[in-house]
């Protein structure tokens, strides 16, 4: 008995990461480590990065700013550049079926170099590729032109030669290099990376890395600065200045310790860089093409065989079964699809939408999510007071008209907060000031005290005296001015400050935080000796008056704006950089329903399955950082979601690229634009709900040409097949089965110029090949139904039943099988009953009817000869016209039944 060893499981490995996932890793790796780099240069002092990037407060002479440049290279960030027009035109003409046409013009060609069906192919084939590569060719043209760097020079510390005396030179930007010491004012942009050497009331604008709305101040350094405690995240350091950011407020010297690609915003652009992901578009066309020609390839080796076993005519059958796969090869669909783009493209223009990648109007038709951030999406991106409480949460005008002087009559550079409360005060004509107040003092903002108090004379009018005393306004951060005060102004009296009390007014400030709003307290203090200068030492003892509060307000159409998104079956997540708080507080007053908000950093600990899962029922991400970003969308598309994002930062950048339809501003940095597939000249959500009604136009009349041209090309090789089999002869020529596609696919042309209907423009429409297959052999034989009828009807009714009667039986069924494909456009254009319920657009009238004419004249034209056409006797109309009429009440039917069993139609 023999004994039989159990064999051993194996365990299937589980895939690799494909290069996309690698890609990622890649790009977080890099970026990570880049981070920990400028991280740690944080943590040192001003003197050890000197003396790291060996260089002195004084700056580079030019002779060694020359040297690093060609070291380092040029101070710039990879692009992605549109590759050179023969590159794009060759491009054009990869496509499965301009391949197979050329293939089979080639056979043509080898058989018989004088066949006019090789003419007709060519011109085809040029004609497609052409168009396509010019639409494609002047939209990247307009896209460039939209590349405009916000700065081009900047102000830099150098010295002519060794020994001479430091003087500030303008350098183009992408001169700059490690080593130089760079001096920033407001609104410079900034660089590269810097280190802070000395700087004062600086408040740069992080948004393009971080999202964060509000400008961040940094710490006020001074050139022998010892460094801070290192942090994880450079964005995050109070003494660092990223390339990519901007100056708001304030002035600071720094030393650049990084250019180009080792910037921070440089490590995750050049990631940006080379083969973009397939999107829904792309992988959409590649089913549907493979589809079509695995049909082909199926169905003209059996004609083929047919042909050449039933007429014994080898060569003669050879011909005809390559102008039966002309016949199913939908030609013309590169120059549809191009079409459709192009024209969409132009309209799209005209509502301020430009388009850089035409393949990605249908993305933006077939987009169910949109991703977005908040900032400028669904706010107006500027900082408004939003208002103004007592220390019991109440609306209180004391309160304005305190933090209004503050603002009012301070020196320094104002910040946004302080235009906000201005501009607040402007605008509603609340508080007057007049000749009660003139300013003494001030005490400037700086950021350990994180507050600024002015001291002003107030002038209290008693009987026919004036009487003057100095009272002091401070406003600041919450907890620093809590500190100070002793005492609070409760309904008009002021009262001591206790514990419990303190732990109110400190919950009213939490309430406010928690409702997405920056609060700052605003204090007074009547000081009891005037004097002429005041200190530090002189806040103290302050009388806590109430809050101010501030908000980015929501957009006043944004609601609007998405609930016309919701109706376009598009689901909106919010994936901000910006904090939790305030991004729950916007999002809910749009009417988001926000649920839970999720934080970027909670996202590292899932693995794909589950990110996949809390992707898809969350609807508010906030402080993601660009790698999460990417990540998120990817889950969302695993999902099996077309996902759009909207951004306009560089921490935008590689969700752009991964999503099926990157959308940015002209107004975003140039890494975004470059990222996006779609440019908005309005960050706009109703901008971008006008080009998802366009897109799903632009899809919807694609779907059409393949769904005609591949049905009723599968009826006529059905029809083919049956009068191959039983007619003694080809049932039509092969030049005549060329010229009848030709002049079928002309009519279409004007596909893209059609109407859509309001139904089918209210949901997203996704690339379906089994759906279009299905579509296929179950309207394509309608066709043969009355294409049979016809041969029986020439057969018997005319006797055209014998080789010396072929020219007769053939004409007839040219026109009959021309004009039911013609009227097959108008019946598979709208699901309603075409002509009455949904007529086509005008283009498309007139290409279907010039169709038609063509048909019946050339049979009778001069050229009727040479193609094999003879003159049809009067009496065949009425049988034609009875064949058509039938054909059309049939497929009008089956179109009903259709629709309901699988409750789709396009």
């Amino acid at each position: 008995m023999t004994m039989l060893t159990p064999r051993t499981p194996t365990t299937l490995a589980p895939p690799g990461p494909t290069r996309r996932e690698r890609k990622a890793a890649e790009l977080q790796a890099r970026t990570r480590l880049v981070g920990e780099r400028l991280a740690a240069i944080s943590a040192r002092s001003g003197v050890q990065v000197l003396q790291e990037v060996d260089t002195s407060p004084a700056g580079l002479t030019h002779d060694e700013a020359a040297l690093r440049l060609e070291r380092h290279g040029p101070n710039t960030v990879a692009h992605e550049r549109a590759p050179r027009w023969h590159l794009q035109l060759a491009r054009a003409y990869c496509n499965p079926f301009i391949a197979v046409l050329v293939f089979l013009a080639a056979v043509m060609y080898w058989q018989d170099p004088a066949d006019p069906g090789v003419v007709i192919l060519s011109v085809m084939v040029g004609i497609s590729g052409l168009l396509r590569f010019w639409q494609e060719f002047r939209s990247g043209r307009a896209a460039d032109a939209l590349k405009e760097l916000v700065t081009t020079t900047c102000k830099v510390q150098r010295r002519p030669g060794s020994g001479s005396a430091p003087a500030t030179f303008e350098v183009p930007m992408d001169q700059v290099v490690p080593g130089d010491v760079v001096k920033l004012a407001a609104g410079d942009l900034i660089p590269a990376d810097l280190r802070i050497v000395t700087a004062k009331d600086l408040n740069v604008s992080q948004a393009a890395l971080s999202g964060e709305s509000l400008p961040v101040a940094k710490a006020d350094t001074r050139a022998q600065d010892l460094g801070q405690q290192e942090t994880t995240d450079p964005v995050e350091a109070d003494n660092l200045a990223l390339m990519g950011t901007s100056v708001t407020s304030g002035t600071a010297v720094g030393v650049v310790v990084a250019t180009g690609a080792d910037t921070y915003f440089g490590s995750m652009a050049g990631s940006l860089v080379g083969e973009r992901p397939q999107t829904n578009f792309n992988t959409g066309v590649r089913r549907v093409s493979f589809l079509l020609i695995r049909f082909m390839l199926v169905m003209v080796p059996v004609v083929f065989m047919i042909n050449g076993f039933t007429k014994g005519d080898w060569d003669e059958a050879f011909l005809f079964g390559i102008a039966v796969a002309v016949g199913l090869t939908p030609e013309m669909l590169p120059m549809v699809v191009s079409a459709n783009l192009a024209r969409g493209a132009v309209a799209m223009s005209r509502r301020k939408v430009v388009v850089k990648r035409l393949g990605a109007i249908q993305n933006l038709g077939a987009m169910d999510v949109l991703c977005t951030d908040k900032t400028g999406t669904l706010t107006e991106d500027r900082i408004v007071l939003d208002r103004y409480l007592d220390v019991h949460g109440n609306e209180d005008g004391e309160v304005l008209e305190y933090g209004y002087l503050n603002s009012r009559f301070q020196t320094g550079l104002k910040n946004l907060m302080d235009q906000a409360v201005i501009d607040r005060v402007d605008e509603a004509e609340e508080v007057v000031v007049d000749a009660r107040f003139s300013m003494v003092d001030e005490i400037p903002f700086d950021f350990a005290r994180r507050r600024m108090s002015v001291v002003l004379d107030r002038n209290s009018v008693v009987g026919d005296f004036g009487r003057h005393e100095h009272i002091m306004i401070t406003k600041g951060a919450v907890e620093e001015v809590l500190d100070l005060c002793t005492h609070m102004r409760d309904r008009g009296a002021e009262v001591e400050l206790t514990e419990q009390l303190r732990w109110h007014v400190t919950r009213i400030a939490e309430d406010n935080n928690r409702r997405g709003l920056r609060v700052l307290a605003v204090a007074t203090r009547t000081m009891d000796t005037p004097r002429e200068t005041y200190s530090v030492a002189d806040e103290d003892g302050l009388t806590l008056v109430g809050f101010l509060a501030f908000l980015d307000p929501p957009k006043a159409d944004a609601a609007r704006a998405l609930t016309g998104l919701a109706d376009k079956g598009i689901a909106v997540k919010v994936v901000t950089g910006d904090n939790d708080l305030v991004a729950a507080r916007v999002c809910a007053d749009v009417g988001i329903d926000v649920g839970q908000v999720v934080l970027g950093p909670a996202t590292d600990a899932l693995d794909d399955a589950e990110l996949r899962r809390l992707a898809a029922r969350t609807t508010v991400f906030a402080k993601v950082n660009p790698v999460q970003k990417a990540r998120i969308v990817r889950a969302l598309q695993a999902e099996g979601h077309t996902v759009g994002f909207l951004g306009d930062g560089i921490n935008d950048a590689a969700a752009l690229r991964d999503a099926d339809v990157g959308i940015s501003v002209d107004t975003a940095v140039d890494i975004a634009k470059e990222s996006a597939d779609i440019i908005l000249l309005e960050k706009d959500l109703t901008v971008l709900e006008q080009g998802v009604v366009q897109g799903r136009t632009t899809f919807g009349n694609t779907i059409k040409y393949i769904k005609m041209t591949a049905s009723s090309n599968f009826g006529n090789v059905f029809s083919v097949l049956v009068a191959s089999a039983f007619i003694p002869f080809q049932p039509m020529l092969a030049i005549m089965l060329l010229v009848q596609n030709l002049v079928y696919d002309i009519a279409q042309l004007a596909t893209p110029w059609d109407r859509m209907d309001e139904e089918y423009l209210r949901k997203p429409r996704n690339w379906d090949a089994k759906g279009i297959g299905r579509f296929v052999v179950t309207i394509g034989p309608i066709s043969s139904i009355f294409d049979i009828s016809m041969f029986l009807i020439m057969w018997h009714v005319f006797a055209a039943n014998s080789e010396a009667s072929q020219s007769l039986f053939q004409s007839g069924w040219f026109i009959e099988g021309l004009l039911s494909q013609t009227l097959v456009v108008h019946m598979i254009r709208t699901r309603k009953i075409p002509f009455i319920q949904s007529r086509a657009s005008w283009p498309v009238m007139v290409m279907t009817a010039l169709a038609v004419l063509t048909g019946l004249w050339l049979p009778f034209s001069p050229l009727a000869p040479s193609l094999g056409f003879v003159a049809l006797p009067a009496s065949y109309f009425p049988w034609l016209i009875g064949v058509l009429l039938a054909y059309c009440t049939l497929t009008q039917l089956v179109k009903t039944w259709y629709v309901r069993r699988f409750g789709t139609w396009l």
